[in-house]
């Protein structure tokens, strides 16, 4: 436990690499009770609600008196002058809100039936707390949705580019020889592909009648088995100067399997680089998921995901007039930014010269 106990010390002794820490906790914590905090479930549409504005939340009522939070419906119009669609406040009537309530059911952590939510609009209310897509979506609510997709996809792809490239590496490495240049030939034409153009490539020729989760499940793998040959290549280069140790010299000596050899006293040592890979590697395949689902290759609606959120947020009116559509945008931002903090840190951490 010592070691966890100074890499812990070291983080909290640099506060931004800590605060992009904590940053990832609270993200993955709202994405895992993502049904707790989400007002509306993930199929939920009203398209006679299309970019409905934020609900504006208030706590003063007009009186200058504190208020238990509430807030007001929006009424649709139509305006014959301009032809436009607008929405405005129906101040007749005020709306509670309700926290822990009830609300529609869900799988608590996919494991039994609940109904208890962080927040639970009022009856007869259409309380939308950053507004609605074109769809009628609540963006809110998908937020946690699709981080749900965005944010785990790229663990899913390093449990199985992680294993493969280790293991390809190592093999080269210990081995030696023309066994080396074989592998490693393979790998840098593998490297040499561009992946983000073949993502598009193999994205868009699944078939079109794919299930989201049948299209997660292959992206997540298109995206591992492009992302193995770099990995594998570093896992080479530190295979080659830990084989030459004195105690693995020791270990051959003694008789032990090459298969026992890299597997148990090898690649072990590599432990340091792959969490440090890890960290850094995320934020790569959250901005591939999100630039194929943006392109529309990705998760197809109803399904959210950070990036096909995102897609309105094109439209150049939608930027100006309908903010609330960049949220997703600015999610992947943070995300992305403290993996990449944190993975510096991770990686001073681990560096022996740095180590006091």
């Amino acid at each position: 436990m010592k070691p966890y106990k100074d890499f812990f010390y070291k983080l909290k002794k640099d506060k931004i690499p800590f605060s992009a820490f904590i940053v990832l906790v609270i993200l993955y914590c709202l994405i895992l009770f993502a049904d707790f905090f989400a007002v509306y479930p993930s199929n939920y549409s009203n398209r006679n609600l299309a970019y409905q504005p934020p609900s504006n939340l208030y706590i003063i009522d007009k009186n200058n008196r504190l208020k238990f939070p509430y807030t007001y419906n929006y009424i649709k119009t139509f305006d014959k002058d301009s032809l436009e669609i607008e929405y405005k406040q129906d101040r007749s009537k005020k709306y509670k809100l309700k926290f822990f309530a009830k609300g529609y059911e869900y799988k608590f952590l996919g494991l039994f039936k609940c109904n208890l939510h962080l927040i639970s609009k009022p009856e007869d209310c259409n309380l939308f707390l950053l507004g609605t897509d074109i769809n009628g979506h609540d963006v809110y609510s998908r937020l946690f949705f699709g981080g749900q997709i965005s944010l785990t996809i790229g663990f899913l792809a390093l449990l199985i580019s992680i294993p493969i490239g280790a293991i390809y590496g190592g093999i080269s490495g210990y081995l030696g020889g023309r066994v080396d240049k074989i592998l490693m030939r393979t790998a840098e034409a593998v490297m040499s592909v561009p992946s983000f153009y073949l993502l598009i490539i193999l994205a868009s020729i699944l078939p079109s009648n794919m299930t989201s989760k049948q299209r997660f499940a292959l992206i997540t793998a298109i995206l591992a088995l492009i992302g193995w040959a770099g990995f594998a290549r570093v896992i080479r280069g530190m295979v080659l100067s830990i084989k030459n140790m004195e105690y693995i010299k020791a270990i051959e000596t003694i008789g032990a399997s090459r298969r026992r050899i890299i597997i148990k006293h090898i690649l072990p040592q590599t432990s340091s680089y792959v969490i440090i890979a890890i960290t850094l590697s995320v934020p790569s395949y959250i901005l591939a998921e999100s630039g194929l689902s943006f392109l529309g290759l990705g998760i197809q609606l109803p399904d959210a995901s950070w990036g096909n959120m995102l897609k309105e947020a094109q439209e150049f009116a939608n930027i100006l007039y309908r903010p609330w559509l960049l949220t997703p945008g600015f999610l992947i931002f943070i995300a992305v930014l403290s993996f990449n903090v944190l993975g510096d840190k991770i990686r001073d951490i681990s560096d022996p010269k740095t180590i006091k």
